[in-house]
């Protein structure tokens, strides 16, 4: 790794909240549809919940180490903690002034959230049969105010802390736990309401209305409810040795995250002190925790789910396209015999790559299949098509990532179906993702072996495919397709790194990323000091390796032009007064998660452009096996050129991310023409002849 001093850069931490801002800012849009913006708030709080069972758990961990946490981190941990505690309170109050505005636009079209105490008698009559019916034999009331100890409270749950008290005896005080069952019944009940009126409950309400059915035959008669919600810390602890068995380390581990340390709670503010005091002592927690106070309702990450029944107005989405090249019924190896094709998710379907699969399946003359899967859809096809292949007598081979975070378990279940159809499955490496997404198909013609296959910068998720903004590079091109065989050669024999370093043309992690890319900065560093054409163009999730922000900036002070577009953290600074040129640096935050990874670097007009799994951070350089693959085909390159400067022409849903990271939006001025750029790429992909 490059060793030189680095430059400034920004807090890891504080970027990532800088982003989730931005997903905060689709919600305040009032041109956003409701029910998207209702979306928009669950992906903020479900957003929030992973970067407090992963990011804040680490920097709690890494208090305990002192200096030493200098060499990983821009600022002490304590220093970090305090400034996120900051910034999510503030953000907070911003969540819940956008959910009360949000509120207020819902009674407009007749659509109400109420509680229970707003519900009519109609409304009451249907509420306790439901409660009767569905919900009263999936509670089970803890009752707490005398234990020691407080049972294990479950991170993605909510929880309906309850005050009970007597009328007619003072002291006759209790508390009870109820675990509201979200898991097994909806959270949106829709109630009987008005002729054009809507009404929806939450569960929680429902059992709140219900509280006297459970308690009143031990003698209470006033009732309290306040929900609460705890995160904990997420990591898991696996043993990374190679004589370990990895599937009982992770395992363990899943056992152990359940019972991880609290590292926040989420509380209604309105809540009794003493319930709340108890509480956070049952805990093990104290003031200076990330104690979050809030509103009546947690847990917003169920609203992504809000129901759309009660919209009159539909929203009309775009319909992904089959790839004109791949259009049903052909032979999709015979197109890539021909060429390379580029698919665009969530523009193209996903639906070719289960076709080219399901071909292969079929195909009497392909001898095997390899494939790695990272995080896969809840009935994923891919999984249907690669035991379709088995049963055809085709040699399968899946590499499963076992350590994919908060998929461990569903990628588990996927491990025994497949080895019980005869699939041979890899379960990742010691210390090391498998974090690439490649196939090889190997198919008989003639007397010789010819290979196919793909590499994409997103995972083989059908599921996901609606809605995540990524690219696939299907080919039989000898040059990648030799290196897609080399990999998984090496996944097979991981001790021998030699393998990666034969790839002569995929740039794989942890080989050679940093120092290929380190190399191509230094080229356009050189034809900018050569007046020769420079430039860059770093579409990413993710910016924060040290030694690559170092390359950029000196990339920047040399006179390179460098844009890049950036989805989430952007730990580099783009403006410095010694620059000759500033890095112009925007993040998209629209209905398509941008989720793509291209790196075009001009290369004095020979426009080397890459696509890639990995984003330029130390996990995904030095801790994964990642690929990075060039692009040759011309007319794929100014496809994705295209695609960027569309990107970066965006002034509708493109924020300035400056040094600051104040989210100010891209202005526009009144001569310019609206762009939206994930309209404008469909547009253009929709219209493109081949």
């Amino acid at each position: 790794m490059n060793k030189k001093v680095v430059h400034s850069k920004l807090i890891r931490d504080i970027s990532w909240l800088s982003f989730n801002a931005r997903v905060l800012q689709e919600a305040n849009d009032s041109s956003v549809p409701l029910r998207e913006r209702l979306r928009f708030l669950g992906i903020f709080s479900n957003n929030l919940d992973e970067f407090f069972r992963v990011r804040v758990a680490t920097l709690n961990r890494m208090m305990k180490f002192g200096k030493a946490t200098k060499r990983f981190l821009e600022d002490k941990p304590s220093d970090i903690l305090h400034k996120i505690q900051s910034i999510v309170m503030n953000q907070q109050k911003d969540f819940e002034r956008i959910y009360n505005e949000i509120q207020v636009e819902l009674k407009k079209e007749k659509i109400a959230i109420i509680n229970e105490k707003q519900l009519t008698k109609i409304q009451k009559e249907f509420v306790d049969s439901y409660f009767n019916e569905k919900v009263r034999t999936n509670i089970a009331p803890l009752m707490i105010e005398s234990i020691r100890e407080l049972p294990l409270l479950q991170d993605k749950s909510i929880y309906l802390a309850c005050l009970l008290t007597s009328s007619q005896n003072s002291f006759m005080n209790s508390y009870s736990l109820i675990e509201v069952p979200t898991q097994t019944l909806p959270r949106f009940v829709i109630l009987p309401s008005n002729k054009g009126e809507k009404n929806i409950i939450l569960l929680e309400d429902i059992i709140r209305h219900c509280l006297p059915k459970l308690f009143t035959q031990f003698g209470f008669d006033t009732f309290e409810g306040y929900i609460i919600k705890v995160t904990r810390d997420a990591e898991l602890d696996i043993d990374n040795d190679i004589n370990t068995d990895l599937i009982m380390s992770i395992e363990k581990g899943l056992k152990n995250r359940k019972k991880g340390k609290a590292v926040r709670l989420v509380y209604d503010k309105s809540i009794q002190k003493n319930l709340l005091d108890y509480l956070v002592k049952l805990l093990s927690l104290n003031r200076k925790d990330h104690l979050v106070p809030g509103g009546r309702i947690h847990n917003f990450k169920d609203f992504m789910d809000f129901p759309t029944e009660v919209f009159e107005k539909r929203i009309t989405r775009n319909k992904p396209f089959v790839h004109p090249l791949l259009t049903q019924p052909l032979r999709i190896l015979d197109v890539l015999n021909k060429r390379d094709v580029m698919l665009h998710f969530p523009y193209h379907s996903f639906d070719s790559i289960i076709d080219l699969l399901r071909e292969a399946a079929i195909d009497p003359f392909v001898e095997s299949i390899k494939i790695t899967c990272y995080r896969l859809a809840k009935g994923s096809k891919i999984i249907n098509a690669l035991i379709n292949a088995v049963r055809n007598g085709k040699k399968v081979t899946v590499v499963l990532e076992l350590r994919a975070r908060f998929d461990e378990e569903a990628n588990l279940k996927w491990k025994r179906a497949l080895e019980e159809e005869g699939v041979d499955v890899k379960v990742g490496l010691p210390g090391m993702k498998v974090h690439a997404k490649l196939c090889l198909i190997s198919k008989r013609v003639a007397k010789t072996l010819k290979h196919y296959g793909f590499v994409s910068t997103g995972n083989l998720n059908e599921s996901t495919a609606m809605f995540y903004g990524d690219h696939c590079l299907l080919t039989s091109d000898k040059r990648i397709v030799s290196d897609i065989a080399r990999i998984f050669n090496f996944i097979d024999r991981p001790t021998d790194l030699k393998l990666l370093g034969a790839c002569k043309t995929l740039i794989v992690s942890p080989f050679n990323t940093r120092s290929f890319f380190l190399e191509k900065f230094k080229t356009e560093i050189k034809h900018a000091s050569a007046k020769k054409l420079s430039g860059c163009i770093l579409k990413l999730n993710s910016l924060a390796d040290d030694a690559l922000i170092d390359q950029l900036y000196m990339a920047a002070n040399a006179g390179v032009d460098c844009k890049i577009i950036i989805r989430g953290i952007c730990c580099a600074l783009t403006s410095n007064k010694k620059w000759s040129h500033p890095i112009k640096a925007i993040s998209i935050v629209d209905e398509f998660l941008e989720h793509a990874r291209i790196l075009y670097f001009k290369n004095n007009g020979k426009d080397d452009m890459y696509i890639s799994s990995a984003d330029w951070m130390i996990r995904n350089i030095d801790y994964r096996v990642e690929a990075t693959t060039p692009v040759f085909n011309p007319e794929i390159k100014t496809e994705l050129k295209h695609i960027l400067d569309i990107q970066l022409s965006e002034n509708e849903k493109a924020r300035i991310l400056d040094n600051h990271q104040l989210n100010h939006y891209v202005e526009k001025s009144v001569a310019q023409p609206s762009i939206r750029s994930q309209v404008e790429i469909y547009n253009y992909l929709k219209g493109k002849k081949y």
